[in-house]
């Protein structure tokens, strides 16, 4: 079962989403409640449930505070926030955050409830070991990411290819499959899916864990690749570019300039002319 905390300050609204689901039915246990977000974050740094049903406003934390010192413990709960009309702007900052959804209540049924729900486990799912990754949607293409991302990206004065990874569960499961999937179409948009959050959350963590934004740690691993193939192969260099995840012989070129100072036909060279 996966464990719930229900977290609204209207007695009413806490009761009535509390009996109008079968939540055993659906796979879910309702382990606490709570009134405010200050006992609900003792709550779930206590206890960790799965998923966290919570309002937007209430008093002494509201619903996006709470959301954030969760991320901020860097504590998996799913979030599914319960908004009024006017309340819009707080669920654009939670969703931000990596919120899963967010239901009115004045059009809270059981049907819109239980969609909500559903959602989730297929989050819950892809946490678990072997568990698979939704695929398909519009992706942006990386030079795209590039131009967002590397705008801020850090001085090159350390080695081409990362080294070790940052204990977060999250950002390291991301650096596995960057490393594993060098060689494919990979947007932020994947990456996102990967881990079941929102992308720009992902990206803003992801550069506090390793110093560096997402596209540029992946131009690292794949520039660290190319060299290696460069350097043990006599493959064609737009044959290593196509290895490596670089479609674009003239964008290959360039990011592998970016990040070693030279093109790969003269990093060659200087490989093979060192060795001789």
């Amino acid at each position: 079962m996966w464990t719930v905390l229900l977290v609204e300050d209207e007695v009413f609204v806490r009761e009535s989403v509390r009996r109008i689901v079968d939540w055993h039915r659906l796979g879910y246990d309702v382990i606490g409640e709570a009134g405010n977000g200050e006992e609900a974050l003792a709550f779930i740094m206590q206890r960790r449930p799965d998923l966290v049903i919570c309002d937007i406003l209430m008093p002494k934390m509201n619903g996006v505070e709470l959301l954030q010192q969760v991320r901020e413990a860097e504590i998996d709960s799913r979030f599914i926030m319960l908004s009024c009309l006017g309340d819009f702007e707080y669920v654009r900052q939670a969703m931000e955050l990596g919120a899963s959804n967010y239901i009115l209540k004045l059009s809270m049924n059981v049907q819109s409830l239980v969609d909500a729900l559903v959602k989730v486990e297929a989050e819950l799912q892809k946490r678990k070991p072997g568990g698979q990754t939704a695929a398909g949607g519009e992706r942006q293409s990386e030079a795209e990411l590039s131009r967002e991302q590397e705008r801020d990206a850090p001085p090159l004065s350390g080695p081409s290819r990362p080294e070790g990874e940052t204990g977060h569960k999250e950002v390291d499961k991301l650096i596995r499959f960057m490393k594993n999937n060098y060689d494919r179409m990979i947007s932020l948009k994947t990456l996102a899916q990967e881990v079941s959050m929102d992308e720009k959350y992902i990206s803003a963590l992801f550069k506090k864990k390793t110093g560096t934004n997402v596209i540029h740690y992946l131009h690292q691993i794949r520039v660290g690749e190319a060299k290696r193939r460069l350097e043990q192969t006599s493959l064609q260099v737009s044959e290593i570019g196509a290895q490596v995840g670089y479609e674009n012989d003239n964008y290959f070129i360039k990011i592998f300039k970016r990040f070693t100072g030279l093109t790969p036909s003269a990093y060659r060279a200087r490989f093979l002319s060192g060795r001789g």
